[in-house]
């Protein structure tokens, strides 16, 4: 028998997304994951993205995040695309811009759905779309003392 989700809490959320920002300060896994907290999520999944200590084979010595300014308007329409496609409770996406060091997190998105397949899915959507879609740009400074910029546009 198909399951039948009759429960409001099955379904998403009115207004599910919480908390999308671009910031210069350190960044808060308690925060992210408390913005998406919902009683009616039976799945969060969080993730955390770290700089760090290599890239393609050479070690990375400093690295700085930068942003064009419609980077949180960008932000928020791949969070609405993923609200579209999953029936997300709760999402929240925070970028770090600035100078970061090695073990520094850059970046964290969390998405709460009834189901934790959902969620997974949803918040793998989010991150990937976050990355590809977004502008916001890495200068890395290899040992060597060789650089490279990596967008996401």
């Amino acid at each position: 028998m198909a399951p039948h989700f009759d429960h409001p809490g099955e379904h998403a959320a009115p207004d599910p997304i919480r908390l999308l920002e671009i910031r210069e300060t350190a960044l808060s896994i308690d925060e992210v994951f408390q913005a998406v907290g919902d009683d009616a999520t039976g799945g969060t999944t969080l993730f955390v993205g770290t700089v760090r200590d290599h890239d393609s084979g050479a070690d990375v010595d400093q690295l700085g995040y930068s942003c064009h300014p419609s980077a949180e308007a960008e932000m928020r329409r791949v969070a609405e695309r993923v609200v579209e496609k999953y029936p997300v409770r709760a999402l929240a996406a925070v970028h770090r811009i600035g100078d970061l060091a090695v073990g520094d997190i850059a970046v964290i998105v969390a998405v709460s759905c009834p189901h934790r397949g959902e969620a997974f899915e949803a918040a793998r959507m989010l991150i990937d779309d976050l990355k590809h879609e977004v502008p916001i740009w890495k200068h890395q400074t290899f040992s060597d003392g060789t650089e490279e910029w990596v967008g996401a546009c």
